[in-house]
């Protein structure tokens, strides 16, 4: 019961997490990214940000 109780609360609050979080592409997605040193960006968010920020 115990183990099944810690499950649940991890799960929620990776639900949680990631709910919270802008669709990419989306204008809060693109200010959030913006606002991100960009020596912190991931390759992927370079990417999607040129693709959906930039050339928009």
């Amino acid at each position: 019961m115990k183990k099944i109780t810690v499950y649940l609360i991890v799960l929620g609050q990776l639900l949680f997490a990631t709910a919270c979080s802008p669709e990419v592409g989306s204008e809060a997605w693109c200010e959030s990214i913006a606002e991100k040193p960009k020596g912190e960006w991931t390759a992927n968010e370079a990417a999607s940000y040129t693709k959906y920020c930039f050339f928009k």
